[in-house]
């Protein structure tokens, strides 16, 4: 993820930065997602089992993604925690090489790379991919 996403980024007031509820709501959602990853891998629990901590979570997720895609991104790179988020939303397009993906997952693979790589904010997914 992009420095400003853990926190190397030099804080910037609200009204200097009009993107600056998109790099909160962000925050919020990968604080989230890392709940929610932490028990990723682990044999004592299948990845398709929820607790209801996860549930909690999960419904504590979900109006920060709905925020995120409601609000208006004014800069590369409020554009590009757009697109993070979204290839969070369809990460199973980073699941293959893109030469095995849909046509409709090339289209988005490409869409937020380019996305991400024009604000100069890298996604990560496909690092995490590899992890599993």
């Amino acid at each position: 993820m992009p420095d400003h996403a853990e926190g190397s980024c030099p804080e910037v007031a609200a009204s200097q930065n009009p993107d600056a509820a998109l790099f909160d709501l962000e925050n919020q959602f990968l604080a989230l997602v890392a709940e929610l990853d932490r028990h990723v891998g682990d044999p004592a629990q299948p990845d398709e089992y929820l607790t209801i901590e996860d549930e909690v979570v999960l419904a504590r997720l979900d109006p920060i993604e709905r925020a995120i895609m409601e609000t208006p991104a004014y800069t590369m790179m409020g554009l590009s925690v757009k697109a993070r988020h979204l290839a969070h939303v369809l990460s199973e397009y980073w699941e293959a090489p893109i030469a095995q993906t849909t046509w409709e997952g090339r289209a988005v693979r490409l869409l937020v790379e380019t996305i991400c790589n024009a604000a100069n904010a890298p996604l990560q997914i496909r690092e995490r991919r590899a992890e599993r």
